[in-house]
């Protein structure tokens, strides 16, 4: 485990040492071109001076263990330096060398050998580029890297050294604060990072670029206390195109591959998803200067109808509000221009003011007051050199001017990432007004920090994500299958909903179907026979003795036991409820669309184990097979508290079946207008 004190020193350090040559040299020479200010202890036992700086011979032979180090020799002697750093008492290491766990299993084997010499001293990879520390001039970097000191920010966590380099050349005004590359994550990963960050006020929202966690739990807890703390979190998960879990004996899994998992993992959280690393950079730009927001009301502003189409087309499919003014500001809006401007929102106020700033400022400032969350003006810059810019400058002046007077957060956006100047963006933060560059990444940066902010006020209010339970391994060649009657017993005395029903033998289907009622359903039960449609064991609708007769003897050569069930019809629409064990999530809960076309309509919800009543409605909601369950076309609605209360008990029994639950299936689960039914299940457990 490490210690997370040990962390911080290590984060913040008073002295730092360098071991190594050719890379090493370079880390000394970051670091005092960048100005740190404390002692650098380089060590080589070949060389006199590494950077500029004298060498000492040993690690043994340092002043006093270094809160900081840098390794940068081969594998094997990073092993044995690593020994007696923490044996000493170091504050921690960047390992730097390769070769370790991403190169096979002797690789493997090393780095288990790194572990256990690392004992509970932090250290960043191995396979990693180090950390850059832009507010305390720390640069453990043995490269160059763009970066520039700064008083707070964001940090960017990032397990790919070449990605974390190409960010901090970043040409947006990101705050950047802290960049830490992670590599292997042998030792120190994402989640210790996240520990640590959190304990420097200074650090305003942080940025994780990852593949994966290793303790799902351990980085739930980091995130929940994020939360609390009110520390924004922005993702980038890689692999979500890999292909989805393998298909076993339910379609659970065909439903639930790692990145679903990922992505429900980061919605309890409230960890906001991006796909791609301009939008990435823009959100954690916004978070850094302007922190989350209260609402998701937007104001737009652009001197062209194109423009503002486009931010209404960009905004169509994210959680945004847009909503028209109100008669009064409409009014207050029509007294700084002539009549033949429409005003609306997105608003277009065409060009008859261009270049009087007088009359700018007066139509900026009138928007301004309107007490929307996030007040933007469009305006992309012309190219450098190619023309005068002045009127642009004016416009700039003028929307800075209605910020200032009415203390509305604004907002200047360029449509294209380049069209706005270095220093324009500089004059922008010097009146506190965010330089957001590219439309689509602007709105969904408005957007995770409307979403983050009701998290945070979730937070605030005591509704915190309920802790995630570790997870044992389950070997799949100890487990059964249950049929689909033992099934239906187990989820029944859990409170599933299903079809009054006999288990009986072939002789006795006749008086079973008399005895429940017709129409009746005739299914062949196996615990070998889990797709039993397929297989020809289901037989529909049956009216009378002589169809049960027939569909028994067209079914004995698949078994020798029988469901008799009666037939339930009057469906709104079909789900399926189902439980797939994840090595690192455990029993992870499914919501989707079921009936036979499961796989070809992969319109389902995955939520993350223990849940709520509230986010199961959430779920369920979120389906496309939404608008049937609400009543289409004036159509019946589904009885939404059945389907609840049903999906309800699926959770309930995965939960209190934590360690044995391998596999569960419900499907379909009828919803009907009164009750929801389910009228096939299947469990495999320990």
């Amino acid at each position: 485990m490490t210690d997370i004190d040990r962390l911080k020193r290590f984060l913040k350090p008073r002295h730092v040492a360098i071991l190594g040559g050719k890379w090493s040299d370079e880390v000394v020479r970051q670091c005092r071109a960048f100005g740190f200010q404390g002692p650098i202890w380089p060590i080589n036992p070949k060389r006199d001076e590494l950077g500029g700086e004298k060498c000492f011979k040993a690690i043994e032979d340092l002043p006093e263990p270094p809160d900081a180090v840098f390794i940068g020799v081969n594998r094997h002697t990073t092993i044995e330096a690593v020994k007696i750093l923490s044996d000493m008492g170091a504050g921690g290491a960047v390992s730097f060398a390769s070769g370790f766990a991403e190169v096979g299993e002797e690789g493997a084997e090393l780095e288990r050998q790194l572990v256990e010499a690392a004992g509970d001293m932090p250290i960043a990879g191995p396979n990693c580029y180090g950390t850059l520390n832009y507010l305390d001039g720390v640069t453990l970097w043995p490269d160059q890297h763009g970066g520039k000191p700064v008083d707070e920010g964001v940090a960017i966590l990032s397990q790919s050294g070449n990605i974390a380099i190409n960010m901090t050349m970043q040409q947006r005004d990101v705050p950047i604060a802290y960049m830490a590359s992670l590599g292997n994550q042998a030792v120190m990963g994402v989640t210790e990072f996240i520990e640590a960050m959190l304990d420097d006020p200074r650090i305003k929202a942080i940025g994780i670029l990852i593949e994966g966690v290793k303790d799902v739990p351990a980085f739930a807890r980091a995130a929940t206390r994020a939360l609390e703390k009110g520390v924004p979190i922005v993702a980038i998960k890689s692999g979500r195109s890999e292909a989805g879990a393998a298909i076993t004996v339910s379609h659970t899994s065909t439903l639930s591959g790692a990145d679903n998992m990922y992505a429900a993992l980061f919605d309890r959280l409230g960890i906001y998803r991006c796909y791609s690393i301009p939008a990435f950079m823009e959100a954690l730009k916004f978070l850094g200067y302007a922190g989350t927001l209260g609402g998701n009301r937007i104001a737009s502003l652009s001197c062209s109808g194109g423009e503002a189409a486009m931010v209404a087309d960009c905004s169509n499919d994210l959680d945004l509000d847009f909503d028209d003014f109100t008669d009064d500001q409409r009014s207050d809006i029509r007294s700084t221009l002539n009549d033949l401007v429409s005003i609306s929102n997105p608003f277009d106020y065409h060009t008859f003011i261009w270049g009087d700033e007088e009359k700018l400022e007066a139509t900026y400032t009138a928007v301004l007051r309107c007490g929307y969350d996030v007040t933007q003006i469009m305006m992309d810059y012309p190219k450098p050199g190619l023309c005068d810019v002045s009127e642009w400058d004016k416009a700039a002046r003028a929307f800075a001017s209605g910020v200032k007077s009415t203390g509305s957060l604004g907002v200047m956006i360029s449509s294209l990432q380049e069209a706005m100047p270095e220093e324009t963006r500089q004059w922008l933060l010097e009146r506190g007004i965010i330089p957001m560059q590219g439309l689509d990444d602007a709105l969904h940066a408005y957007e995770a920090a409307a979403w983050i902010g009701k998290h945070h006020a979730d937070a605030r209010a005591g509704n915190l994500p309920s802790p995630m339970k570790a997870v044992m391994a389950i070997d799949d060649s100890d487990t059964h299958t249950l049929d689909e009657w033992e099934s239906k017993q187990t989820l029944a005395g859990a409170g599933l909903s299903i079809p009054d029903a006999q288990m009986v033998s072939a002789a006795d289907a006749p008086t079973a179907a008399t005895e429940l009622g017709y129409p009746v359903v005739v299914k062949a039960v196996s615990a070998d026979l889990t797709h039993k449609t397929d297989a020809g064991g289901v037989a529909l609708h049956l009216n009378d003795e002589q169809a049960v007769v027939d569909a028994v003897q067209g079914m004995k050569h698949l078994s020798d036991q029988f469901l008799v069930e009666r037939m339930m019809g009057g469906a709104i629409a079909e789900l399926i409820v189902g439980v797939e064990r994840d090595p690192q999530f455990g029993p992870v809960l499914v919501i989707g669309a079921g009936g036979v076309l499961v796989e070809l309509l992969q319109d389902a919800k995955t939520l993350l184990l223990p849940t709520s009543r509230d986010d199961v409605k959430d779920a369920v909601e979120s389906l496309k097979i939404a608008v049937l369950l609400g009543g289409y076309r004036g159509g019946p609605a589904a009885d939404m508290d059945a389907i609840v209360d049903n999906i309800m008990a699926v959770a309930t029994y995965a939960q209190d079946n934590w360690n044995d639950l391998r596999e569960l299936d419900v499907n379909p689960l009828l919803a009907l207008e009164n009750g929801a039914v389910a009228v096939d299940a299947l469990i495999r457990k320990r």
